[in-house]
């Protein structure tokens, strides 16, 4: 069954994801605060999906240090040339990186205190009362604790640091660069936010939730010690990843970030900028996001972001939106926009409604926002979520500018999965195809939910792959990257054919998701090497790209 899947395909494909694939040029401190890298080949290319969390050491969460820079070793050893992450943003309830403190920002549990140590920007002494390494899933509550009290301890004393310092004017420039997009509202939110218990902005006192001019200059004068120390964390945070995407442009790995449609109500995007949003007079959602009822649950998806007030946008120019891709676009490579189909029109639910049942489709801008996208960042790398209902507007709005839409092997295999009505050939070469994604279960979790080896399903499955089901999940990825599509991605989970209690995140469930972790002894050198053999047979080597 193996002839069926062409894996030397070389139909023609857009430009839009040559634009992807580049070389990239050499790093330097300038590209802290400039434009993204080029990102332009011609090859077929295939990379691993594992958000840093999920990295071993660190503390008792994966972070931007030493794991992080073996990984992309292993990445370079097995041809592959993209990174797909997460979200990098500080998380709120729940942890999810799709629920955010700031579009803007990067989450500072990420930070490695190893690197900062080894910098002299930490004392040794700091790592003893950190968690330890061993734990198999991440502890957000304890891990938080932990890193952002010695945080505190790092930040309080780099400020003591001497003006005339060259780290101390790289903090200047840093500062200089972003305060005025959203470092200075980041850090008072931030800083305004603790004093609060934590309590979401909508609940603090008044004067500060409404954003009074005097309030909030006496904030900012009286609690600038705070604040500084805030923009000490994103500092380092910043510093520590452009470094970690110095290394990977270096070994020719180019990084996909990820950016949510939508923002969560406790935002300081939300808070500073109250305009752009469907709120009430105390800040709380008119009406919020979702999705409708479908197969998979009857009454929808209610998942209560606030909407954007799109005629304030368009007032402005998109101009929030431009800062936003930007800002993004300096730290990535390339971008998944998640929920693609809410820019043609999107699920509104009354606020008051318990459940997405009642909700309308609304229209959205896409083409104007786009469009001014295109206009102000000039070439947009960025992958379109295309998942779940769409219509033959949403596909319009994606392929009039170019993007690279999603399919998922399990998605697009289904339930009753028929050989006979299935062209492996089907998908278009300016798309990316995925084994899984964060919000599935993992490739063999999905097997077993149909019955594996031993149903008719499973046996139909593994008849069409060639597999002799030893380990079938090489069997799908071999499928995978086979197919015709231009780029082909695979969570780490599927590669190691680990089972539905490895899945990344559970939607709809508000906890136990986000915190599963790769052990350093799982990922070994023979995974590496097979991936390897896989991805030159599919002609998706990297190597030299």
């Amino acid at each position: 069954m193996r002839n069926h899947v062409s894996v030397w395909s070389r139909k023609a494909r857009p430009p839009v994801i040559d634009r992807f694939l580049s070389p990239p040029r050499p790093f330097s401190p300038s590209a802290l605060f400039g434009k993204p890298l080029s990102v332009m080949s011609e090859q077929r290319v295939s990379g691993i999906l594992l958000h840093p969390t999920s990295l071993p050491g660190g503390h008792g969460i994966g972070d931007m240090g030493p794991a992080a820079r073996h990984f992309l070793q292993q990445l370079q050893a097995a041809g592959q040339v993209i990174w797909q992450i997460l979200p990098l943003a500080p998380t709120s309830l729940g942890n999810s990186p799709y629920s955010a403190l700031s579009s803007f920002a990067g989450n500072p549990l990420l930070i490695s205190f190893d690197d900062l140590v080894a910098d002299g920007l930490a004392a040794p002494a700091l790592l003893a009362n950190l968690p330890d390494n061993a734990a198999p899933r991440v502890d957000y509550d304890r891990v938080a604790r932990a890193k952002l009290e010695a945080l505190d301890l790092v930040a309080t004393a780099f400020l003591k640091r001497r003006q005339e310092d060259e780290l101390w004017s790289d903090f200047e420039l840093f500062c200089a660069h972003h305060d005025a997009e959203w470092l200075a509202e980041y850090a008072l939110y931030t800083v305004l936010k603790a004093r609060h218990g934590g309590a979401a902005w909508m609940d603090w006192n008044t004067a500060y939730a409404t954003r009074d001019p005097l309030a909030i200059e006496e904030a900012q004068e009286a609690l600038s010690h705070e604040i500084a120390k805030i923009k000490v964390q994103q500092f380092l945070f910043f510093r520590q990843w452009m470094r970690l995407k110095e290394d990977a442009n270096g070994r020719g790995i180019r990084i996909m970030g990820d950016i949510p449609i939508f923002v969560a109500g406790d935002s300081a995007d939300v808070w500073s900028r109250r305009d752009l949003f469907e709120l009430d007079e105390n800040g709380r959602p008119l009406v919020v996001a979702g999705v409708p009822p479908d197969y998979f649950s009857a009454t929808g998806q209610r998942w209560g972001n606030p909407l954007y007030r799109w005629p304030a946008h368009r007032d402005e120019g998109f101009a929030w939106w431009c800062r936003r891709i930007h800002r993004t676009l300096e730290t990535v490579d390339l971008v998944r926009i998640d929920h693609f189909r809410g820019f043609e029109s999107y699920w509104e639910i009354p606020a008051t409604e318990e459940t997405a049942i009642n909700g309308r489709w609304a229209p959205a801008p896409g083409y104007e926002l786009f469009q001014a996208l295109l206009d102000t960042c000039g070439p947009l790398p960025i992958v379109a979520e295309d998942l779940g209902i769409i219509t033959p507007a949403v596909e319009k709005l994606r392929d009039h500018f170019g993007f690279p839409g999603m399919r998922v092997l399990p998605f697009e295999w289904g339930e009753d999965f028929n050989p006979a009505h299935y062209d492996p050939n089907r998908y278009s070469a300016n798309s990316v195809f995925y084994t899984g994604t964060h919000d599935n279960d993992t490739i063999m979790g999905w097997f077993r939910s149909l019955g594996g080896h031993d149903s008719e399903r499973g046996r139909t499955i593994l008849a069409y792959l060639g597999s002799d089901g030893w380990a079938p999940q090489w069997d799908f990825i071999r499928f995978a990257l086979g197919v015709n599509s231009t780029m082909t991605i695979t969570p780490l989970q599927d590669l190691l054919g680990l089972g539905s209690d490895a899945r990344m995140n559970i939607p709809g469930q508000p906890d136990g998701n986000w915190g599963w972790r790769l052990q350093a002894e799982m990922l070994t050198d023979g995974h590496l090497s097979y991936l390897r053999q896989l991805t030159q047979a599919a002609g998706r080597l990297g190597e030299g790209i």
